[in-house]
Parts: structure tokens; sequence; C-alpha cells
């Protein structure tokens, strides 16, 4: 009984999804029959037209990268103090902290990039060129700030379900209990701390209120030069800063605006769903755990 409720549960969840995959599909028909070029070279503006997609695309990518380069080496850091050399009540306070911090709304991240993230950073970028600091780089920073309780949280428990005989044996053959941690522990967590990267590239992929608050208004043209660092350092937009956007009001009485839109809600569910078919299924074949 219970494993027949599950797996209809499971049908149900896997269902809904397609459903809503073939919605946006069906919605964006229109849009991609018209020979549209979405993803080819150029600009998205509605008021001439021009509805091209790479900028957004290469906007989202640009920000999750940035906010896993800065979190990945200060939460897989953070989580072995905490897995490996805090114990009792201290482990358990850490971890509480931990996990409050991933139940933080985004929205109050994004209020605090605003007030404080982006004058901080303002200087700095001011020197290297930025002419404010509403950047991808600022959306990708706080998409750090963000994705690292969840890259802490998922580490940690990779670590903590490495059997303690592994360390045992680290420690019976002389090696230090640092040593330990690098050549036995984590090569043995391998596989759930690469399931903490990529839950944590999911959710910079797919955030949306934070990022639209720092990332600024700009629809970027997208060309050769947004490979460069000084592309990184100008307004944009992602994928879902601009579905968030008040542009779905002003699309819904224009139905080639709309099915524009519902092309970008398309894209964003294809990448969302390859991520989750690479972690779940790719990579574990990939990686060897002994």
């Amino acid at each position: 009984m219970t494993k027949s409720f599950v797996f209809l549960l499971s049908f149900f969840a896997v269902g809904f999804i397609c459903f809503l995959g073939a919605i946006l599909f069906f919605q964006a028909l229109p849009f991609l029959s018209s020979d549209s070029g979405l993803l080819s070279w150029g600009y998205w503006d509605f008021r001439e037209g021009e509805y091209h997609a790479l900028s957004m695309v290469w906007g989202s990518v640009v920000v999750a990268v940035i906010a896993l380069g800065l979190a990945f080496p200060v939460g897989l850091g953070a989580s072995i103090f905490v897995s490996e050399y805090l114990t009792g009540k201290k482990r358990a306070a850490a971890k509480m902290a931990i996990e409050l911090l991933a139940g933080v709304p985004s929205v109050v991240y994004g209020l605090l990039g605003v007030a404080f993230l982006r004058n901080w950073i303002f200087s700095p970028l001011q020197s290297m060129g930025a002419p404010s600091s509403d950047t991808l780089f600022t959306g990708g920073v706080l998409l750090a700030i963000m994705v690292l309780p969840t890259m802490m949280s998922f580490s940690d428990d990779a670590l903590r379900c490495v059997p303690r005989r592994i360390r045992e044996a680290g420690w019976g053959m002389g090696l230090s209990h640092s040593q330990t941690v690098l050549t036995l522990v984590l090569p043995q967590a391998k596989s759930g701390i690469l399931g903490a990267v990529m839950l944590s590239f999911g959710r910079a992929i797919g955030e949306t209120i934070a990022v639209f608050l720092v990332i600024g208004r700009s629809d970027q043209l997208f060309s050769p030069e947004s490979f460069s660092l000084t592309s990184v350092l100008r307004a944009g937009q992602t994928l879902t800063t601009k579905l968030g956007g008040s542009e779905i009001s002003i699309a819904y009485g224009d139905p080639h605006h709309w099915s524009a839109l519902m092309a970008l809600g398309g894209l964003l569910w294809i990448g969302i769903a390859a991520l989750t078919y690479f972690s779940e299924f790719v990579l574990p074949k990939r990686i060897h755990v002994p």
C-alpha cells in the first residue's frame, strides 16, 4: 500500500512537470514557428519586435558560475570544519545556523544586497571601469551568499556519511587528522559534494527576486564582446529576471510578445531538466566511489 501511494505521488509529480513543459511549448509555438531566431546573435527589445535570448542565457550562466566559484571553496571548507573539527553542541549550533540561513527568503537577501552589497562592491567595481554597482558580477556575488548555506549543508551531510572506520584506518596508518580528511574522507564523499554543487547551481540558475534587485535593468547586446570581463561589469538580465519583471504584464496584450516570453520559460525549463538529468544519471556513472 505504501509503495503504491509513493509511486502515485511520484507519477503525479513527474506528470505535472511534463504538463508544465507542454504548456510552455504550446504557448511558445507561434513564436518559434515564425523563424524568430531566439538563440541567434542580437538583443531583446519588445518595442522594436526583437526577441533574441542569448544575452539572457549568457547572463544566467555567468551569475551562476560566479556564485559557484565563490561559494564552493568557502562552503567546502566550512563543511569540513563543521563535520570534522566540531563536536557535540558546537557542531549542533553551527548546523542549526546553516539550516536557518538556508531558509531565509530570497527577497530578504535581495533587500540586504540593495542596502549593503551594492555599496560595498561599488568602489572596487568602479576602479575596474564599471559605471554602477548593478552588474552581472554583483548578482553573482549575491547568489554566492545565497547558495552558500546549501553548499555547506549538503557537503556536511556527505562528509558525515563517510564511515568512521575510514578515519580510524587513516589514523592507524599514522596520518594526521587533516591528512586523513584530505586523502581519505574527501574522496569518499566526492559524489555527495558534487551533488551539493549541482543543487547549488540549480538554485543559482532559478533565482529571481534577489538577482532582479541588484543586476540592473539593461538588456545587453549579445556579441563576441559578451565573453569579455567588460560585459560582466555591466548591467544585464538573466532568464529568470526577465520573466520576473514587469514585461510579463506588458506582454499580456500582445500574442507575439507573450509567446516570446513563454519561449524564455521553455528555455529555462529545458535547462533545469537537463541539469537534473545530468546530476541524477550522468554524474553517478562517471564517479567511482570505492
